[in-house]
């Protein structure tokens, strides 16, 4: 009978036999320093796997480190993790291959019985198609799409964003309430509305069709024509599908003037004498004028000369607080007068009598100017004539009145209104002297520009408003530096 016993890489063969002691002493020597040996060659190999734990030959051969695992800056450097996170890479790998942990799983689906092959049925051969070759195998999937093929069972995180709802919980809460409603028999404002509106009652009518050749047909105009509403304008306005009414004032024009204002005869490039003479009497107007403004700004900033100081004015100014004790003086008695006024005032009271005589007189008064008042009223009864020229001239002047300013307000109309801070400065006439005319088109020189003409005319018909040219205004100053190259130079 023969044991045997695997250790470190090499066997022992222990033979059931009868030995002396003295013989089984020395081989068991020699047994032992060639199992030494055996191992230490063994251990050199890089092949080899010990029986024994990794944990217990490092304790071994290097000395564990003493580390103070109260602070938490030593729980990841000197912890040792390396099972947990073999468990939870074993979990994984189950999930993706099984879809889910072998543990949950059933017995059927893990295992099968095995009866062996069945046998084949035999196939009939397919009968060959005209026009067609017949394949030896199927065609297979390449490797480069099995590579790309999702081999993972683990599902795809859900889109939590693609199942929510804007104001869902509202409007849970509206469904909910609407359902209780119908559950007591209440019907809701508005559908009672619905329900209450006439339906309207249409009648189909045939449409004739008109061959496209045929020229009497109806022109019909795609962007002249509006769209009729049909339905009742009750549903229509709370669905939002009538369509909201223009404001008459958007179809007014802005300005009555043209988009392109043709010049005075006399601009042209070969005008007539007098008319060219009437666009420089113009010209010549506006000219005056902005001369006269200057004239009139310049007038208001001239200092007056008495306004101007002079060595007497500026001795009164200096000498102004020492005369204060001649004015104090004189405002003495004139307080002891008025003291006096206020005492004779307060002694003079009005007795019972002189009280009684000014009420009555009072009363006369008003009875003289109610008498008086009356006569007046009875002699306008004989002054109806008069009274009717009267308020005839009054009509005529409040209609005249009315013309005057319904005629300011059409020429209000042709001119350029206050649409921002900036007022309107209307272009410089584009004009030549008697001198500078040309008496012929290859000698015209063109004077102008079509887009300030165009943008000033813009302007004019109330467009846009008023503009200038934006300043620049640098945010922080040049400073000026002498290159190298340059400073050797000079």
């Amino acid at each position: 009978m023969h044991l045997h016993v695997q250790s470190c890489g090499c066997r022992f063969y222990i033979e059931g036999s009868l030995l002396t002691k003295k013989k089984r002493f020395f081989s068991q020597s020699t047994n032992m320093a060639a199992a030494r040996r055996l191992k230490r060659v063994v251990a050199s190999q890089p092949g080899f796997v010990s029986l024994k734990s990794s944990h217990t030959s490092d304790t071994v051969s290097t000395r564990r480190k003493r580390v103070n695992k109260n602070k938490k800056k030593n729980w990841n450097k000197h912890s040792d993790i390396n099972d947990v996170e073999g468990f939870l890479e074993d979990v994984r790998l189950q999930e993706r291959t099984t879809g889910g942990l072998l543990s949950e799983k059933s017995d059927e689906s893990l295992f099968f019985l095995d009866v062996g092959q069945p046998n084949k049925a035999e196939q009939k051969a397919p009968e060959p198609v005209e026009g067609k070759k017949r394949k030896g195998k199927q065609s297979r999937p390449l490797r480069i799409d099995l590579i790309l093929q999702h081999d993972s069972l683990v599902s795809p995180p859900k889109d939590v964003l693609a199942y929510q709802q804007p104001n869902a919980k509202k409007l849970r809460r509206i469904a909910q309430k609407a359902e209780q409603l119908a559950a007591k028999g209440v019907v809701p404002r508005r559908q009672k509305r619905l329900q209450n509106t006439q339906p309207v009652v249409r009648t189909a009518k045939k449409a004739v069709t008109e061959a496209n050749n045929n020229p009497d047909r109806g022109y019909y105009d795609l962007w002249g024509q509006e769209t009729k509403e049909s339905g009742n304008s009750w549903y229509l306005q709370q669905t939002g599908k009538k369509l909201v009414k223009r404001p008459e004032k958007l179809n007014e024009k802005p300005s009555v003037l043209p988009a392109v204002e043709v010049i005075a005869p006399g601009g042209s490039y070969n005008p007539d004498f007098f008319s060219h003479q009437a666009l420089l009497q113009k010209a010549h107007e506006v000219e005056v004028k902005k001369q006269k403004e200057e004239d009139k700004i310049e007038k208001k900033l001239v200092v007056n000369k008495e306004d101007t100081a002079t060595e007497e004015t500026i001795f009164r100014e200096q000498v102004e607080g020492l005369v204060e004790e001649e004015n104090e003086e004189e405002t003495a008695p004139n307080e002891e007068e008025e003291d006096q006024t206020g005492a004779i005032a307060l002694a003079g009271k009005k007795t019972e009598r002189q009280r009684k005589k000014e009420k009555a007189e009072k009363i006369k008064d008003q009875q003289r100017l109610a008498g008086r008042r009356q006569t007046e009223h009875r002699q306008q009864l004989f002054q109806l004539r008069s009274i009717k020229t009267s308020i005839k001239q009054q009509e005529q002047k409040t209609k005249a009145k009315q013309k005057l300013r319904k005629a300011k307000q059409e020429a209000q109309k042709a001119q350029p209104r206050r649409l921002g801070r900036l007022k309107f400065q209307p272009q410089d006439m584009e004009i030549q002297l008697s001198d500078e005319l040309a008496g012929s088109l290859r000698q015209l020189k063109p004077e102008g520009s079509v887009l300030k003409d165009r943008f000033k005319s813009l302007q004019k018909r109330n467009l846009i408003e008023p503009r200038e040219r934006a300043k620049f205004k640098r945010r922080h100053k040049l400073k000026y530096v002498e290159k190298r190259a340059f400073r050797e130079i000079t």
